[in-house]
């Protein structure tokens, strides 16, 4: 009798539960998108349907993209055991049942057993630790999924032992698929109900669903389930009411995951490519989102010195302007330096020409320290004694404020680590400092001079975290 009521329960459980979960793919036929690691002839795909996992795995993917449906289907296909752990839910406790479980299902049955553990990321170094012997001895395959990085938020000798597959977000074809699955599913959707989807309604559902399955299905859901029947007894999901049921859409952006570095990733670029209206849309998604306009502010200094420089020097005083600004004013109206700051960094000449410090610090690095050339060094302390500062020229004494002495050590003479570009202000900067070099080059007789080479990008990252 119990299993009758617990089979009944379940089966209203299943009626009752939300659209989404309703219409979750049973099958890899019945699954949608993600065509890259489970298309016809995919890796995954043969491994799935020859039920031969070959090991761990991995589902990275932003939400609604079908990590846990996926996991379903390896379920509802594999003859081995199928264990679900969830991260937010479960501890170290229940991870030591389960593999003791799986250790004597594989003793005394030989039967293998798959553990799903979703938004595995959510584990700490200890609880993701207390995986590993087991993976590695083959008590289970794991299949892990996160909205996360793993190669940042799973340690890596878990990432190590297992294969990472990347899910994408839905495109509109496909999300207008699942919707119109949904609409004419009998059994688990709205198929014997009379709805007529409006196309404009269904192309504004598909869009602010943001390639997201389950915002789609939910909104779908709450615009059905809120509209009454007109007098033909037919549901008219309009324009108008499915505005009304996603009404906003949801910007993905978590402040410590991908998201939030490829955005300001994104910003920056279109500030540095001097695109201010692609400049304008990423720092509109960052304040959407709720990031910390004063870290939006930092950056925008540091490309100021970074990308612009000497092309035009108002370009810190501006960002540095925008940033006292805000601290005055606040949100929301702050908001107006920050874009005024952001469109004139994009509408300036572009320099990087303060990177040539980081070509005199790497000849540092590269030749150890010299010493300071006795006629530079400071007089007010060892001038009688040691001659320090003997021989040295006062440039302002000097016609146009400037004397063509040695200032480098003599074995870094003709060596030249700031290239001036030929942008904006700059470019009078250059020609005042090539008639300065040449007239040096001539008075400390130097007949070769180079300029030290440009460094890559990531060389330049790995001195400034020095």
């Amino acid at each position: 009798m119990t299993d009758l009521f617990d089979h009944k329960m379940q089966e209203n459980l299943r009626k009752e539960a939300p659209l989404a979960a309703r219409m979750r793919p049973r099958t890899l036929d019945e699954y949608i998108g993600q065509e890259h690691i489970v298309g016809e002839g995919k890796l995954l795909r043969r491994a799935i349907e020859a039920d031969r996992l070959f090991a761990s795995i991995i589902l990275w993917g932003p939400p609604g993209t079908g990590k846990t449906t996926l996991a379903q289907i390896i379920a509802n296909q594999t003859e081995s055991h199928f264990e679900t752990l969830s991260a937010v839910l479960d501890g170290k406790p229940r991870l030591r049942e389960v593999i003791h479980e799986a250790k004597e299902r594989r003793k005394l049955y030989q039967k293998k057993t798959i553990l799903f553990v979703d938004e595995v990321h959510r584990w700490n170094k200890a609880q993701q630790d207390a995986l590993l012997p087991h993976v590695e001895n083959g008590t289970f395959t794991l299949i892990g999924a996160t909205t996360e990085n793993p190669f940042f938020e799973i340690i890596g000798a878990l990432v190590s032992r297992s294969r990472v597959f990347q899910l994408r977000g839905l495109n509109q074809k496909e999300c207008g698929t699942l919707l119109d699955r949904a609409l004419g599913d009998v059994e688990r959707g709205y198929g014997s109900r009379r709805i007529n989807l409006h196309d404009t309604a269904r192309k504004h559902l598909v869009e602010m669903a943001t390639g997201d399955a389950r915002n789609a299905l939910n909104a779908l859901e709450l615009a059905v389930e809120s509209t009454n029947k007109d007098a033909d007894g037919i549901i008219q999901i309009t324009l108008d009411v499915a505005q009304e049921s996603i009404q906003r859409r949801a910007v993905l952006y978590d402040k410590d995951g991908d998201s939030h570095y490829d955005t300001v990733s994104a910003f920056i670029k279109s500030v540095r490519g001097s695109d201010p209206d692609a400049a304008l849309y990423w720092l509109a998604k960052m304040v959407y989102a709720g990031e910390d306009p004063r870290f939006i502010v930092r950056r925008l200094l540091i490309l100021a010195g970074e990308d612009i420089g000497l092309a035009d020097p108002m370009g810190l005083v501006v960002a540095n302007a925008a940033a006292q600004a805000f601290e005055f004013v606040g949100m929301p109206e702050g908001i107006y330096s920050i874009v005024e700051a952001t469109l004139y960094l994009a509408t300036a000449p572009k320099s990087n020409s303060a990177g040539a410090y980081f070509k005199a610090l790497k000849r540092l690095e590269d030749q150890g320290q010299i010493s300071v050339p006795n006629h530079l060094k400071d007089g007010n302390r060892d001038a009688d004694a040691l001659k320090h500062g003997e021989g040295y020229v006062y440039p302002h004494s000097e016609d146009g404020h400037f004397t063509p002495q040695q200032y480098l050590p003599k074995r870094l003479l003709g060596t030249y680590f700031y290239a001036p570009s030929s942008e904006g202000y700059e470019a009078e900067v250059a020609a005042r400092l090539e008639a300065w070099r040449a007239a040096q080059r001539k008075a400390l007789g130097i007949e070769d001079f180079e300029f030290a080479p440009e460094l890559s990008e990531e060389k330049i990252k790995n001195m400034k975290r020095k």
